[in-house]
């Protein structure tokens, strides 16, 4: 299907926001009034500019509280009408959105409305344009999909329909199975736009936190699914009202609106991209410094063994169980201090993750590749974190650990994996993510990777709130945790973090001890609650404290963990988990957040 997207969903002026348009892939765009009554083009000059990017102008919006008023505000709302028309045959648009009124003096009178919309109607007639009447979530009298369409049904003009919103339909909790009850030639238009659920005025909630489809909380895609069912034909277009995507570049934004569309059509049924090869672990997580010495010695705390070097490239493997770090020293300075900048995910068909994520949109990441190099493909994240599509030693593909020369022995890396305490895998990693690009983050790895969201969360840090969501594959191989720190331009809201699994997290921690390396201390003031909260044997209770490690648990299990001191941009978690317990100790986020501010800042 045609898509499109509405000019108020982007920032910038209207020239940028039509370039942006055009740019990313949309056929169509969606003029709002305010974006033209504020540019220096004129009509004319905008229809020649969509023209010469290829943009069909598919709406002019909105018309405001024109139905069921009295006789002389009708005559106004003609007047008024008729300067519209001639602004849209200047622009070459001929559909107009028409908003069921808010206005004080509209009244409660269906047969008044149809009749004042039949006869606005006739008047756009005349200039060849159509109506779609929308009936806004918080209308007067009109607010609700039904409704707007038994009034345009009863005006009963060729030039009248309805357009669905997505946003004032699921905002209501409006049943989208009614759409099947409206003729598709009568649907003019379909609007889509998600939303986190919230308790919040519908109008805020509109006018400032709709998102993309598939980065909120409505069911879309059964929306647009029933409207095609119904015989809609026109474009899929998004009027998304949101105050980040108003500050974020228009081009990155255009980009991510496409790719919602692209994922929704195939929510809703209408398209078959390659399916997602969901990954089912972590090949590798790659830190990169100038300097790699710190985390050398932090790895070998852990128990990580250097076990390889790169034929051609400055990067060290370095392994323990079926975890492995690479260290880069190649870094090109767009990253300050040691810093995750590449994650490898294991994947049962890398090629048909690679051809997924460019047919959604995902950037490739071009790659300086000896000839003798195995296969590898990666696509950039919107935080600029590399991704790339793994399948580590399996016979029927090349494995890039053949890449590495061996710097240890098996029989040494066999030793430490045995030990007491030893990291079995990487459980998940931590991405801190631009303040403007958390949403579309979330839409990347759902979209890309196939991985599922968890509801988002607020953390509370001593100078602010931190906002994370969790994305992860289904049996809980691959676990991603997305967060958007208080401030954004500090220091630690640029933290990221590797939590590594264990088995005997008690051992693991006493080991790192023994090697010299400081964890993260955490008060005994946390202990104190935690033995009021949870009464855990006494005994238990005294080693946890004694080792600063963290406690929680839900109805399937228990959940232990701690944290290295941070190094650069990059901190260590070890986590043991048991029974079927799925989360990451939230519970104690403000804990270790206030102790990390401490320990990187002091009193």
């Amino acid at each position: 299907m045609r898509k499109s997207l509405a000019t108020v969903s982007l920032s910038g002026p209207l020239s940028e926001k039509l370039t942006a348009l055009a740019t990313a892939g949309f056929d169509g765009v969606e003029i709002f009034e305010n974006d033209l009554l504020g540019s220096p083009l004129s009509p004319e000059e905008v229809r020649l500019r969509c023209a010469d990017l290829g943009l069909s102008i598919d709406l002019y919006q909105p018309f405001r509280d024109f139905e069921a008023v009295p006789a002389d505000t009708l005559a106004r709302n003609l007047r008024r009408a008729e300067r519209k028309f001639a602004v849209m045959e200047r622009l070459g648009a001929d559909l107009l959105l028409v908003c069921s009124s808010v206005a004080p003096e509209s009244v409660d009178d269906d047969a008044l409305a149809a009749g004042q919309l039949r006869l606005l109607a006739d008047r756009a007639a005349a200039h060849g344009i159509r109506i779609a009447y929308e009936a806004l979530a918080w209308g007067r009298h009109v607010s609700t999909y039904d409704h707007a369409w038994r009034i345009v049904e009863q005006a009963d003009h060729p030039a009248l329909g309805t357009c669905l919103d997505s946003f004032h339909i699921l905002s209501r909790g409006s049943d989208p199975k009614g759409i099947a009850d409206i003729p598709g030639e009568k649907i003019f238009f379909l609007q889509l736009a998600d939303a986190p659920l919230m308790t919040l005025d519908v109008l805020q909630w509109s006018r400032h936190h709709r998102c993309f489809p598939g980065q909120g909380g409505f069911d879309v895609a059964a929306l647009v699914a029933a409207a095609v069912r119904a015989g809609y034909r026109g474009p899929l277009s998004l009027e998304v009202f949101n105050d980040v995507f108003r500050q974020a570049g228009a081009a990155s934004t255009a980009v991510d609106a496409l790719r919602s569309l692209l994922l929704l059509e195939e929510s809703a049924g209408l398209s078959a991209p390659p399916a997602a090869a969901v990954p089912s672990g972590f090949a590798f997580a790659e830190l990169s410094a100038a300097d790699t010495e710190p985390l050398r010695g932090v790895l070998e705390a852990l128990g990580f063994a250097h076990t390889g070097r790169h034929t051609g490239k400055p990067v060290e493997l370095w392994e323990q169980g079926e975890a492995r770090i690479l260290l880069n020293t190649g870094v090109s300075g767009r990253r300050q201090g040691p810093a995750l900048t590449a994650l490898g995910v294991e994947t049962p068909d890398p090629d048909r993750a690679a051809q997924r994520a460019e047919k959604v949109l995902a950037p490739v990441v071009p790659r300086r590749r000896d000839p003798l190099d195995a296969p590898l493909n990666a696509v950039a994240a919107p935080d600029g974190t590399e991704v790339f599509f793994c399948r580590t030693e399996q016979p029927d593909h090349p494995s890039w650990t053949g890449d590495f020369a061996d710097v240890t022995s098996r029989a040494r890396l066999r030793e430490r994996t045995e030990s007491p305490g030893a990291v079995r895998r990487i459980d998940h990693i931590a991405l801190t993510q631009p303040w403007h690009q958390f949403d579309e983050a979330v839409l990347f790895h759902r979209g890309v990777l196939g991985l599922e969201a968890d509801d988002s969360l607020d953390l509370a840090d001593p100078y602010g709130l931190v906002r994370s969501r969790a994305v992860a594959s289904p049996d809980g191989g691959v676990r991603i945790i997305l967060n958007v720190a208080p401030a954004p331009d500090a220091e630690d809201a640029r933290l990221q973090h590797v939590a590594l699994a264990t088995d005997d997290i008690i051992s693991a921690v006493r080991r790192v001890r023994q090697r010299g390396v400081g964890l993260l201390p955490i008060p005994a003031n946390y202990y104190e609650d935690l033995d009021a909260r949870c009464e855990l044997e006494p005994a238990r209770l005294a080693t946890l404290s004694e080792l600063g490690i963290l406690y929680d648990r839900d109805e399937r299990g228990e959940f232990l963990h701690c944290y290295t001191a941070t190094v650069g941009r990059v901190f260590f978690e070890l986590v043991q988990r048991t029974g079927g317990y799925r989360g990451y100790g939230a519970q104690n986020a403000a804990v270790r957040l206030a102790a990390q501010h401490l320990h990187r800042h002091g009193a």
